[in-house]
């Protein structure tokens, strides 16, 4: 059988609790394609994703599904994984105000907007499991996972961390993170480091569920 062996992990109570977790995932690059990959895997059954970006031909050191360069990564994450939901829309200020959140039980946020990851986390912070920089980093080892208030070495946490604190913002959310040093000062990536990512999410959404 598929899940077999996950159930054997899980145990066939938990494994039926990780198939009905209804999860969002906004973003489906390098991060967001590692944990839909994992969660659709481990048996998950009920996945939307959200993303309006086409591959492109430098997505494809790191994204799955990037072959089809010119095609919606929405249109084509579907057809490898024909069971989850699609919403091709761009995550911006506006809609992370005006969709509703309510029908999801943890919402994966790997999109880059800064601005937009931190609307997100005063409107789901309970429900949140946000990705920050992967980019520029090789080491996987380095790979952490914490409180949004217990993250460092990492700008886009630090910058995250200081507009909540501006807006009295003082809830948890649970952040992947790494305090790796910046190999590099343009978009360079590591396959190795942004699909760790991924899993790592997939991980704690199952530490979630069956824990």
């Amino acid at each position: 059988m598929r899940f077999q062996r996950c159930k054997i992990l899980f145990g066939e109570e938990n494994f039926k609790k990780l198939q009905k977790t209804k999860i969002l995932i906004l973003g489906v690059g390098g991060v967001g394609s590692y944990a839909l990959d994992c969660l659709y895997r481990s048996g998950v059954t009920n996945i939307t994703i959200l993303d309006y970006d086409r591959f492109d031909e430098t997505n494809q050191n790191r994204q799955i599904g990037s072959e089809a360069i010119g095609e919606l990564k929405t249109k084509r994450l579907k057809e490898l994984y024909p069971n989850i939901k699609t919403i091709n829309q761009k995550m911006d200020m506006e809609w992370v105000k005006s969709f509703d959140f309510e029908p999801f039980d943890i919402v994966i946020d790997s999109a880059d907007t800064t601005r937009v990851k931190i609307e997100l986390a005063k409107r789901v912070y309970k429900k949140l499991i946000m990705s920050t920089g992967s980019a520029k980093r090789y080491d996987t080892s380095k790979i952490k996972v914490a409180s949004i208030w217990k993250t460092e070495g990492d700008a886009l946490a630090r910058k995250i961390r200081n507009e909540l604190k501006k807006a009295r913002f003082n809830k948890n959310f649970t952040v992947i993170f790494s305090p790796e040093e910046d190999k590099c000062k343009d978009r360079g990536s590591c396959v190795a480091v942004t699909g760790a990512f991924g899993l790592t999410i997939c991980s704690e959404v199952i530490k979630r569920v069956v824990g």
